[in-house]
């Protein structure tokens, strides 16, 4: 069984980089889930329903939310650049990265995901500029949401298992993530080309060699068609991810749930593959320390948004604008592993 999981756990790590997967990332996912779930031996009807139900919630706020921005694409392009001419560019993405990233912690991390990629439909950049500001952002949104237990699933399932209050990861992560989603603020302001008019009328396209030599329009209308497919892109993402959580349980209780908690601590760069709330499920406990926790959930938040299936907002994002694993990983994995070893010197002096 082990050797099973281990081998479907590398396909997943490396196969998304090639084409014909890239193609089809989500139906890829699947099968490698329905495997994991086979080879682990954890196929039941409860298990079923669970992954036919959990990602309803997600599907269908993004289905009413593609809606909602076709059918008010117009106004909403009018607010955005309003307010986007009414400060330094530079500035309004600094500012639109850590509001998001604080407030996804209130509005789920769904709905921060979808905001966010309304916002970047509307701010016409170049290619390059755009996988920069939704890699950061989705890192602010992955680290912002788990301050309160209704931010995303994580915060949820640790808050209830531990039976503590709403405020105990703002408590126990805030001096970490609330600088966090600054710093990740600041470096799009950064990172992200300035527009060379101010009126948005043309943008170029990024041809996959970093040369920008093809005008195209980022805002487009929809179909009804690619709105609903998306969604159902989404859907099975999500149903996918769940089969993996659940077929992985066993790896995980049998090789990590009594290492180290620093050693954990990079183990659980795991979640840039897998659903970061079962690795929580599985390694958070009330018999630990503070200390401990703290150590576990700031490796799963960090490296959750090193590769487009570690969380929820990468997935909606990178679905909804084309950035293919490649695109994403080759800015977000260097990025993480800095921000991973900055976290990890500072757990080290903080004792």
């Amino acid at each position: 069984m082990i050797i099973g999981l281990t081998i479907i756990l590398l396909l997943v790590l490396f196969l998304p980089f090639t084409k014909p997967v890239e193609k089809n990332l989500e139906i890829f996912l699947f099968i490698m889930g329905l495997l994991a779930v086979f080879v682990s031996q954890v196929w039941s009807a409860d298990l079923l329903k669970e992954a036919l139900v959990h990602p309803i919630n997600i599907t269908l706020a993004v289905l009413f939310a593609g809606l909602l921005f076709r059918w008010l694409q117009a106004p909403l392009e009018k607010v955005i650049l309003g307010i986007s001419k009414a400060m330094p560019y530079q500035l309004f993405i600094a500012l639109f990265v850590i509001i998001l990233g604080l407030v996804s912690s209130v509005i789920t991390a769904i709905i921060a995901a979808i905001i966010l990629v309304a916002v970047i439909s509307v701010l016409q950049m170049d290619r390059k500029s755009e996988i920069r500001l939704v890699v950061l952002a989705s890192y602010a949104i992955g680290l912002g949401a788990a301050l309160t237990p209704i931010g995303e699933p994580l915060s949820t399932i640790v808050v209830s298992k531990l039976n503590e209050d709403f405020f105990y990861l703002l408590r126990l992560l805030g001096i970490y993530v609330i600088p966090g989603v600054i710093i990740f603020g600041i470096l799009s302001a950064l990172a992200i080309k300035p527009k060379k008019h101010d009126d948005f009328s043309a943008v170029t396209a990024d041809n996959g060699n970093g040369e920008n030599d093809q005008p195209f329009k980022v805002a487009e209308t929809e179909s009804y068609g690619e709105i609903i497919f998306r969604s159902f892109k989404i859907y099975l993402f999500v149903m996918a991810l769940t089969f993996l959580g659940a077929g992985f349980q066993p790896f995980i209780e049998r090789f990590l749930l009594d290492l180290n908690p620093l050693i954990l601590y990079w183990i659980n760069m795991l979640s840039a593959v897998l659903d970061n709330a079962t690795l929580a499920a599985a390694e958070v406990s009330p018999l630990m320390q503070e200390e401990t926790i703290r150590d576990l959930l700031l490796g799963l938040l960090i490296s959750g948004g090193m590769l487009i299936p570690g969380n929820i907002p990468n997935i909606i994002a990178a679905g909804k604008l084309k950035i293919t694993s490649l695109e994403y990983a080759r800015f977000a994995f260097p990025i993480g592993l800095i921000f991973m070893v900055i976290c990890f010197v500072i757990i080290l002096i903080a004792g």
